[in-house]
Formats: structure tokens, sequence, C-alpha cells
């Protein structure tokens, strides 16, 4: 997808800055008191932090200086963060900038999110991988944290002298608050409230639909990615500071069982669970409930047309919980609802 939109950029309705006051690292937890809060349709540009050079035993200044990025390239908010905010025991490595509040959000809604832009707050990002990592746990003997620098002007990750990859950046992590009777979950498996989908189709353009369990929704967002594959198979994308600007809209008694995804061109089911194949059926159970919902097919015309059209996909393996999704192209109907985003031909 063409990330540049051909109708004008939106103007914010508030920004929320990443501060010590504004971030949780490594969970997420409901009816916080919130960081920011919105009326449905209003939009926000938020600070989101890669935890890129704030996990290890070095200040991140020292550890982005091994790499030769001088101090002056290292966000401020990093600094402050990993001076002011100690990591809860257990918890995982994300640092999330929230909780927005979403007025008139409620359980059995579901929040729309928008993604309107994403801008690079930083021309650099890490890839993090080892021995326990990934799909192939086995294949490394010592960790590596590969510096991979961003031509911004071109649009491109240069991964050697010989390799460089378009840019597609999107959010790992985008989440609202998850029912109070699972307490504080850590932000690394995804869930029914999102997280860490590591979904490479969250990006500029793109509509992310979550069911809501709390009051307000209680959104968070954070783990930007420069560009990522399907799967994130070595556990991590080109790991990077991101500013995003979504906007949020309620879907009064809308309710979903698992996250939803629309672009321009198609509309994405999701299954997750620990189990592959298990996941596989719940994203395919869902793809052919929306068929019977929003098209109009009996079970069996849903069926066939996911066997002929649908195409299965590995958005993420290595957190847990294994996220699937099934792509429904648009371009197989006569007729759709008119999308918000219009990328250039």
């Amino acid at each position: 997808m063409n990330e540049t939109p051909i109708q004008p950029a939106v103007q914010p309705d508030a920004t929320l800055k990443s501060t010590p006051e504004t971030i949780l690292w490594g969970y997420i937890a409901a009816n916080l008191a919130p960081a920011l809060t919105v009326k449905s349709g209003q939009i926000v540009e938020i600070e989101a932090l890669s935890h890129q050079g704030l996990t290890t035993n070095k200040d991140p200044e020292k550890f982005f200086a091994g790499y030769g990025i001088p101090g002056s390239e290292v966000l401020g908010d990093a600094k402050n963060i990993y001076a002011e905010v100690k990591r809860p025991k257990g918890a995982a490595v994300h640092i999330l900038t929230g909780p927005i509040y979403v007025e008139g959000a409620e359980p059995g809604d579901t929040l729309e999110i928008r993604v309107h832009d994403i801008k690079f707050r930083v021309p650099y990002g890490v890839n993090n991988t080892g021995p326990g990592k990934g799909v192939l746990p086995k294949l490394l003997k010592d960790p590596i944290a590969k510096l991979i620098r961003i031509d911004l002007e071109r649009r491109v990750a240069l991964f050697s002298d010989d390799i460089q990859i378009p840019l597609s950046p999107f959010m790992g992590i985008m989440a609202v608050s998850p029912p109070t009777s699972l307490g504080m979950v850590s932000s690394t498996p995804p869930g029914a409230w999102g997280g860490n989908i590591d979904l490479k189709y969250t990006g500029i353009g793109s509509s992310l639909f979550l069911p809501v369990f709390n009051r307000g929704g209680q959104f968070f967002t954070g783990d930007g990615h420069a560009v990522q594959g399907d799967g994130e198979v070595d556990g991590g994308a080109i790991e990077i500071s991101l500013k995003p600007t979504l906007q949020f809209i309620v879907h009064k008694g809308k309710t979903l069982k698992q996250p939803r995804v629309e672009t321009a061109t198609d509309y994405l089911t999701t299954g997750l669970d620990v189990d592959l194949n298990v996941a596989t059926r719940i994203a395919m159970q869902e793809a052919v409930d929306f068929l019977q919902a929003e098209k109009g097919l009996s079970a069996a015309d849903a069926y066939a047309l996911s066997s002929l059209a649908v195409d299965l996909g590995i958005g993420e393996a290595v957190d847990i919980v294994n996220l699937v999704y099934a792509k429904i192209p648009k371009n197989i109907f006569k007729s759709n609802p008119p999308f918000w985003y219009r990328p250039e031909k």
C-alpha cells in the first residue's frame, strides 16, 4: 500500500507526550487514571518510545553510543524514563503510552482506531535477537542487537550496503485495557484486547477494530516498527520510536470477539491462540461470520468463498500467543461501503 494519502493531512485535536507519568512499562491494566480523555471522532498525535536501549544494563545514551549514535540523537524521553521509571518485576519490555479514555465507550462496544499518519522520531532502529528467541530459538548462540539506520528521504531501511528495505511503519502494540478479571497482563502476548499483535497491515491508512471491555476503552500504544515481515520470526522488527496520529471512533452496540482490521483493499479477521491450528480455525470462523453478517452470504457460501479467495497468513508467531489472519480482498465484491482512506494509484 502506498503510504501517501490523496486526502489532506489531518490536524490532531490533542497531543499525548511520552513522559514518566504517561507510560506503562511492560504491562497493561484496566481503570488507571487517564493520560488523556477525548471524544469519539477526535484525533490524537501520540509520542511512542521504543524499549530498545532501555532494557540493558547501560543507559540509552551509552547503549546507542556503542553504535555511533551521538547523545543529541537519543530521545530526551528515553533518558527521562530510564532514569525515573522502574520496570515492574516480571513485566515485559514494551513501553506503552496511555491510557486514552474515549468518552461514550462502554463494554460491548467496538473502538475503531484509524491510523492517519506515522512519523519517525529517530533515523535508526534496532533488531534484537539471539538464543531462545523467535521461531528458531536454537539457531543463534549469542545475543545480537543490530542497529539499522533509516533513510527518511528515500523511505528505506539500510539493512546493509547491498540490501535496502522499503519502510512500512506500524505500531506493534495497539490495545484497549483487558477485562478486569485478568488483572495486570503482560504486554508480550496479544489478546482479544489487541496488544502485541505485530500485524503489519495496521499501518497508515488502516482501521483497527477492538472490542471494548472497560469504560472509555482505555487505549495504549507502543512498540513502533519501521518495517516487519509476517510472523516477526526472529522475535523483533526494526524496533523504533514513532509518532502515530490516530483517530478514535466508538461504534455503539457493535460487539467483536477478536480484533479486526480494514484497509483500502482488504478486510482482515484474526485468530489468537497459543496453538497455531486453533488460531487458524478462529481466524477462519471470524471470516465466515464476517461474510455472513456483513455481506449476506450463507454459511456454505461464506466457507466456499473463503477457500477460493481468502488468504491466511501468520501475523504473529513469536510472542506466546500466535496471531493468524484471514485476508478478504475487497475487489471480489461488486460494491463496498466507502472507506475513509484512499491511497494513490
